[in-house]
């Protein structure tokens, strides 16, 4: 298996190239902009992209995800509740993903926007049990996804204390890679560290750490960050319709 991370500082988030080298197969997460180090990765570590996946669809930035699969050739993954005018593969919870002898299995983890999804990730030469989560802006290191970019905040953030529920029944050791950290509009309290286990965040992280849906609801409803500018717009763009102006 390989595995790369690219950290990137504007906007401030964190994609993935994945894959089987022995199956020459590889995946692209949550992919920005230029898209060339993307293919150049996975041509030197013989693992031609042939899946590319957005955890959602992208309010901070503009969404690299469907002109990479064009030009790798690869399929587009979103959600299947995912709203767009464009046709794509549509996942949902419980699906497998097939990368050799990688496997990506499907979570639906809503509340940041209501069509995030999740990675668990198996690597079958080294184990039967999962590796590590890509938990795109659901999980994150020292804190959880924002609510309100895509539905209104209440709504967002009891859909994420059920995915968040959901998540802590994973084991401890299970890494977690996220698709943002310290910097990024997504976040309040994010860690510069790019990745974590649940272990610690169960232990360290305030919002992982809440049991009470009316706790957890009332904690992520105080001092919500300004909104990002034009995340409406980038929204509707990685949808693939046309923003609406003023007039």
């Amino acid at each position: 298996m390989i595995l790369r991370q690219f950290l990137h500082s504007d906007p401030v988030a964190a994609s993935y190239l994945l894959g089987c080298v022995g199956h020459s197969i590889g995946a692209v997460v949550d992919p920005l902009f230029p898209i060339e180090p993307y293919l150049e990765a996975a041509e030197a570590t013989a693992t031609p992209i042939r899946i590319v996946i957005d955890t959602h669809i992208h309010a901070d930035h503009r969404s690299a995800g469907r002109a990479l699969a064009a030009a790798a050739g690869a399929e587009y993954v979103l959600h299947t509740s995912a709203e767009t005018s464009f046709a794509f593969r549509k996942v949902a919870e419980g699906d497998r993903l097939p990368l050799g002898n990688v496997k990506l299995d499907v979570l639906h983890t809503p509340g940041h926007t209501p069509e995030h999804l999740s990675l668990l990730v198996t690597d079958r030469i080294r184990a039967k049990e999962a590796w590590f989560l890509l938990s795109g802006h659901t999980l994150m290191v020292g804190d959880v996804g924002r609510t309100e970019l895509a539905s209104d905040a209440a709504t967002g953030a009891r859909d994420l204390f059920r995915s968040l529920q959901r998540l802590k029944t994973l084991p401890d050791y299970l890494e977690i890679l996220p698709g943002a950290f310290a910097g990024s509009v997504c976040g309040r309290g994010l860690s510069g560290k790019p990745s974590s286990t649940i272990g610690f965040e169960r232990l360290h992280n305030p919002a992982f750490a809440m049991n009470d849906e009316a706790d957890f609801v009332e904690f992520m409803l105080a001092n919500i960050p300004p909104v990002p500018e034009g995340a409406a717009a980038y929204r509707v763009t990685n949808a693939g319709f046309v923003p609406k102006t003023a007039t």
